[in-house]
């Protein structure tokens, strides 16, 4: 071995061995190990950034931003609305939210997939008194397999096509994964919801990453035209139970009418007394159709520009302590609203706009997130940063799925490419007001794109190096007169016990030049070995840290470290399984 390939060999060997153990950040370790191969002259100087230009780097961070817009427009909750029902058998359950959460994954970004339908699901088991972990696990592996679908599903996707166009000269399209992804992605939707769930340990459910808010009161008006209009209060129960929420009462010309209210129907103008969490509230309102209140500058209720709930703790010496929401014009004065209000979980039955504010208040806030901030810092109370929820724009769903759609459109019709088509989506999406500047640079996961942009210069260093060639030669030394198809199931496998420890990234960089170096090693075409490894580094079954979605459902699931496997081994079998004939079905050698 040369100089060169020692010292890469060695270098790469420190940095998995830090990923794995994970003691410091990723992204940290991968940096410094860029600077260390600069130094060391596996890098030239004048390449060691180039990484984060790099065509997959932009694409990656376009995905993640569009992902936020999706979910601000409405888009998702457009789909999940009709998926979730606590009533279906667990197995139904269990596929039709399997189903939901790949084909999200296949449009927006996986891990966004899981953030959203991980609530739903979660609130689907409590109400049918089941524990989240039966559940939770087979929606973390559906939403991976389904990011198998599609060119954006998941970052080693881009990794991988870009890398084909630099071997073969031209990059997989948006679809080209789409044969096998389909393939595999049925068979293992299909295991999870018949089989695999029955081998998940049941667990007491864990705590939510997010704390649980506490129930606040809060009022929501009947506005002209609304469908709610001659609906009577009882008709609304069904969608107020949906979302957690309860009917308290009935404001008619500024009045409460006594009790529920229940059969009284409801005019414009009417005010309804809700009880629920921020986010059941926020729902209600979007699905009944109500607004928040009769000032313009909210014009639309909570499906106008970009908006966010925040809530708040009234302190000792806030100017909101002994007076009301309507004396305080907070929404006149700062263009934000005071929505509700909880009292140490006490029932309020005064109008939300007379309630005098009291010390350990805790006030929730609606508005553009810079104005909560400057309203919050005027009130003197104190916003709780853990406790902040977006609003959903729901009159923007269709716009934002259209956008989307004719954009990929052109991609796939060779009219633009993937970049530039993702490129003109965010500017619309900032353009229609669907994501907020802030939320653009908000929205990337830069951590991500630091790893990515400094592993991108050390995979290219490592196979100048030579690096590739060797690990090739040992598979097909050790391999010979092996059948082709038991070699590739070797470079997958291979690729899959990557995948339980590395980041997806990482593990795509590292195993893709070795697939196609086996393939040329064999003279066989190298298609069906670079799309065996682009299904195998997706597939981080068997650990909670082989994929960050499988990390995110740890907690709320109750789930231990060796809990991964009993479900994660035999889908990482079947998925080489299916996935090899069906490689060389549509990819023949």
């Amino acid at each position: 071995m040369t100089y060169e390939q020692i010292f890469i060999f060695a270098l790469l060997a420190v940095l998995l061995g830090m990923l794995v153990w994970g003691r410091f950040r990723y992204d940290l370790v991968a940096f410094c190990a860029l600077l260390v191969a600069v130094v060391g002259g596996a890098v030239d100087a004048h390449d060691a950034f180039a990484g984060f230009g790099h065509e997959a780097t932009i694409t990656v961070a376009l995905v993640l931003i569009i992902s936020r817009a999706m979910i601000n427009s409405g888009a998702v909750e457009l789909v999940a609305k009709y998926v979730v029902d606590a009533t279906r058998p667990l197995p139904l359950h269990i596929g039709i939210m399997s189903v939901a959460g790949a084909a999200l994954s296949a449009i927006i970004n996986n891990v966004a997939a899981i953030v959203i339908l991980m609530s739903l699901d979660m609130e689907a088991a409590r109400k049918a008194g089941r524990s989240h972990s039966l559940s939770l696990m087979p929606l973390s592996y559906a939403t991976i397999l389904g990011g198998m679908v599609t060119l954006i599903g998941t970052p080693s996707n881009i990794i991988i096509a870009e890398y084909r166009g630099q071997v073969l000269g031209e990059p997989y399209g948006f679809f080209s994964f789409a044969p096998v992804g389909i393939v595999c992605a049925a068979i293992g939707i299909a295991f999870v919801s018949l089989v695999g769930w029955r081998l998940i340990p049941q667990r007491a459910s864990g705590k939510v990453l997010i704390g649980e808010s506490d129930l606040f009161t809060a009022e929501a008006r009947v506005p002209e035209k609304s469908p709610a209009i001659g609906k009577t209060v009882t008709e609304l129960y069904e969608i107020g139970d949906e979302h957690d929420i309860t009917i308290l009462g009935l404001v008619r010309r500024g009045k409460r009418l006594p009790g529920f209210s229940a059969g009284t129907e409801l005019k414009k103008g009417d005010y309804l007394v809700l009880e629920g969490d921020p986010k059941g509230i926020e729902a209600f309102i979007g699905a009944a159709k109500l607004a928040i209140s009769k000032s313009d500058r909210h014009e639309g209720g909570l499906t106008g520009k970009t908006m966010a709930l925040a809530e708040a703790i009234v302190p000792e010496g806030s100017r909101a302590i002994g007076r009301t929401m309507h004396e305080l014009r907070l929404r006149y004065r700062h263009g934000v609203e005071l929505l509700g209000l909880s009292r140490r979980g006490r029932r309020l039955r005064d109008r939300v706009e007379r309630l005098r504010i009291q010390r350990g208040d805790v006030l929730l806030l609606l508005g553009p997130e810079r104005q909560i901030a400057d309203g919050a810092e005027w009130l003197g109370v104190l916003p709780i940063a853990e406790k902040s929820h977006s609003v959903i724009q729901r009159r923007k769903a269709l716009l934002a799925i259209g956008t989307f759609a004719a954009l990929i459109a052109a991609t796939v019709a060779g009219l633009l490419p993937l970049a530039v088509a993702l490129a003109l989506a965010v500017v619309l999406y900032a353009l229609f007001s669907i994501v907020t500047p802030a939320e653009v640079y908000g929205s990337i996961e830069w951590p991500v794109l630091i790893l990515l942009g400094s592993l991108i210069p050390l995979g290219d260093a490592f196979e100048k190096a030579g690096g590739t060639e060797l690990i090739t030669g040992a598979i097909v030394a050790n391999a010979g007169g092996w059948p082709i198809w038991l070699i590739l199931a070797v470079v997958m496998a291979v690729t899959m016990v990557l995948s339980d420890f590395l980041n997806s990234i990482a593990t795509a960089l590292i195993a893709a030049p070795i697939g196609v170096g086996v393939a040329n090693a064999l003279d066989v075409s190298p298609d069906p070995f670079i799309m065996g490894v682009a299904v195998a580094a997706t597939c981080g079954f068997l650990t909670p840290i082989g994929h960050k979605n499988n990390t995110i459902i740890m907690g709320p699931g109750g789930y231990r470290f060796g809990d991964y496997w009993r479900l994660g081994l035999p889908l990482e079998i079947i998925t080489i399984a299916v996935a090899i004939p069906a490689v060389l079905f549509f990819w023949p050698l």
